[in-house]
């Protein structure tokens, strides 16, 4: 019985090691396209940053006014400690290039499912040796 919690204790802290690694790299993606389209990143480089840093909303584009200017905030506190600032226009830019990104990788996949539809395996014998 101790075994099978042990085993279970394991299996769920590798998978959420996982998880937390593909969270890392889709936040890494979207600071990427975010800088690309025009946000500015502030880094939190003061106690009371890192504090506020803390109080915000993570790896989620949320709209703030300042000074009746709208602007869209993203928050990252684990990976790079900082904030993504822009403006309406960086936002749009943002949408944009999100928007492309996703349309190349349906590209991508459709070509690598197109590819392995046509591949022969007639050629190559059974499958279970």
């Amino acid at each position: 019985m101790r075994e099978a919690r042990h085993v279970v204790t394991i299996g769920t802290i590798v998978l959420l090691g996982a998880c937390a690694a593909i969270q890392r790299q889709d936040a890494r993606q979207t600071e990427s396209v975010l800088s690309a389209a025009g946000f500015q990143m502030r880094p939190a480089d003061t106690p009371e940053r890192i504090e506020h840093l803390k109080t915000m909303r993570p790896l989620k584009i949320v709209p703030h006014m300042k000074d009746g200017r709208l602007l869209y905030v993203y928050a990252d506190p684990k990976n790079c400690g900082c904030l993504y600032v822009g403006d309406e226009a960086a936002y749009e830019r943002f949408h944009q290039l999100a928007l492309q990104k996703q349309i190349a990788q349906e590209q991508l996949m459709t070509a690598q499912m197109n590819e392995d539809a046509a591949m022969n395996w007639g050629l190559w014998g059974p499958l279970w040796w």
